[in-house]
């Protein structure tokens, strides 16, 4: 859970060769920086690496480490509760650290960064003004939908509960996902009651007779498999099952098994076409989403 965890091109990149990464430095602790390309748009320039921010992290899990860029032009990156179990360090209701939370930056209206005028904290002195939503345990991948803008949020279990959370378009933000309240729609730990005032539950979950950890993907959004089209993807790091979620006509949400595989997912991606990929950690493969030959 250390390294080189997430990479997002800047929606102009074709015109102004940037991109962001998200890692952990030699100390443990999590980075976001800006780079630029060399010249051809295929090979990055190591010299022109810019800090945006830095987070000193407790322990070597839930470094989260994911970036996206949402259709409003905005930098979401978001981090894990700062490691151990059961939310040693007590970062998941903490709404003066980034841990445990997603935040989002305006990396064009400020060097390094300008916090967006529109974030639901801002002004409110109890809460840091990057974040966007709080009580996560470690948001192991999200992303926007590309045709709806629709946030989806893989969030990582405890000991039970794996689940997907998701923030509709034009949200405004300030969700409070529960952990560690919560672990998926129950209380953390189950043999006590709690209070879900205030807090946004998952859309969907699975338990551990299922796997160990979720590894969120995307809305498929792609040409070659019609049926999958508008199904949110996404797999479990220890059974390699991968999963399709959508919304039902009563307003809920179905879930299908789509595959099952022998990977150890860790993330997915999609192309200019909407085709979706999975990264198999196991032997470092990287495969495209296929039909079975009948």
């Amino acid at each position: 859970e250390q390294g080189l965890l997430g990479l997002a091109f800047h929606p102009a990149f074709s015109t102004n060769g940037l991109f962001y990464v998200n890692y952990t430095n030699i100390q443990g602790h999590s980075v976001i920086s800006r780079f630029s390309v060399a010249g051809d748009l295929l090979q990055a320039d190591p010299s022109t690496e810019m800090l945006l921010l830095s987070v000193n992290q407790p322990a070597a899990n839930h470094n989260g480490g994911h970036l996206a860029f949402g259709p409003d032009g905005y930098l979401y990156a978001g981090f894990g509760d700062g490691g151990g179990a059961a939310d040693q360090y007590g970062h998941g209701q903490n709404s003066q650290t980034l841990l445990g939370a997603m935040i989002r930056l305006d990396v064009d209206g400020g060097t390094p960064y300008s916090i967006p005028p529109s974030n639901p904290f801002v002004g409110d002195g109890a809460v840091r003004d990057e974040i966007w939503a709080m009580g996560l345990r470690n948001p192991w991948r999200y992303s926007f939908d590309r045709l709806t803008g629709d946030l989806y949020i893989a969030d990582v279990g405890q000991n039970r509960f794996e689940e997907v959370n998701v923030q509709a378009a034009g949200n405004r933000g300030g969700e409070n996902y529960g952990w560690p309240i919560m672990e998926g729609l129950h209380c953390f730990p189950e043999d006590r009651s709690c209070d879900r005032a205030g807090l946004t539950m998952p859309v969907g979950e699975y338990d551990h007779s299922q796997g160990c950890s979720i590894t969120g993907g995307h809305v498929y959004r792609g040409q070659e498999f019609p049926q999958l089209y508008g199904v949110y993807l996404f797999a479990d790091y220890c059974s390699g099952t991968v999963w399709g979620m959508a919304r039902s006509n009563d307003g809920g949400w179905r879930v299908a098994v789509i595959a099952k595989t022998d990977f150890n997912p860790t993330a997915f991606g999609e192309d200019e076409s909407g085709e979706v990929y999975i990264v198999n950690v196991r032997d470092g493969s990287l495969h495209k989403l296929a039909a079975v030959p009948k």
